[in-house]
């Protein structure tokens, strides 16, 4: 497959692929909105270096689901809750969002986070291994969100694909994968992994999908109405 030859060989890997400048602007559209618990939320994950999605790619989450009316959505990893945050908001009184993490001490966090903001009664979070809880979760969904590891990305479609309603969304973040999705001959098990979920994707015949190339790249595919 022919890849895409960027203008500037300095475009090719570890930038942002919106200009910085026009991502602050975008940021500063939204600032006045602050809830002191996404203060809060922010702040512990630069404290920690802890990947989350921030405002710009958290708000398009929370616009997407509330677009298609979702009530029922799934988060292959969820961290102490960020994107949950968001999803849980749109979702209403009556949504669900399903939450899986591998650590207890998230799941904690999670809780205290979200029962601030009184968000914590629509979210149902299962520790352990995102997959396998999907795997024993019935029913179909109005939106499946994809954020473990990148290895795991191909796979995860996959399953998520046999799932999602009509008219539903299926989510994945980190998809152009700090510009590595155009570097050549980047042979590194990850890259190789989002560049097969990205290609499975927008090769689906059942699928309509874009990606926003927000912060890191955030995949929507639209599954198509019967």
């Amino acid at each position: 497959m022919k890849r895409f030859e960027p203008l500037q060989s300095e475009l090719l890997v570890g930038l942002i692929p919106v200009n910085p400048a026009i991502e602050c602007y975008m940021q500063g559209l939204i600032e006045r909105r602050t809830d002191s618990v996404l203060v809060e939320m922010e702040a512990l994950a630069k404290q920690k270096n802890f990947p989350i999605v921030g405002r710009l790619v958290g708000t398009s989450l929370e616009v997407l689901a509330k677009m298609i009316n979702a009530k029922r959505v799934f988060e292959f990893g969820s961290g102490y809750g960020y994107s949950a945050y968001w999803f849980a908001r749109a979702v209403g009184l009556n949504g669900q969002v399903i939450c899986t993490d591998n650590k207890l001490a998230n799941k904690e966090q999670a809780e205290i986070f979200l029962s601030s903001v009184d968000l914590w009664k629509r979210v149902t979070f299962y520790i352990g291994y995102a997959q396998a809880v999907f795997s024993q979760t019935e029913g179909f969904f109005d939106i499946c969100y994809n954020d473990v590891d990148k290895s795991e990305y191909p796979s995860v479609w996959k399953m998520a694909r046999e799932k999602i309603k009509p008219g539903g969304l299926y989510i994945a973040d980190n998809v152009l994968w700090h510009g590595k999705v155009i570097a050549e001959n980047n042979t590194d098990e990850w890259t190789q992994a989002i560049l097969e979920h990205n290609q499975l994707i927008f090769d689906d015949p059942e699928f309509d999908a874009f990606i926003n190339p927000t912060r890191d790249g955030v995949m929507v595919a639209r599954r198509k109405m019967a």
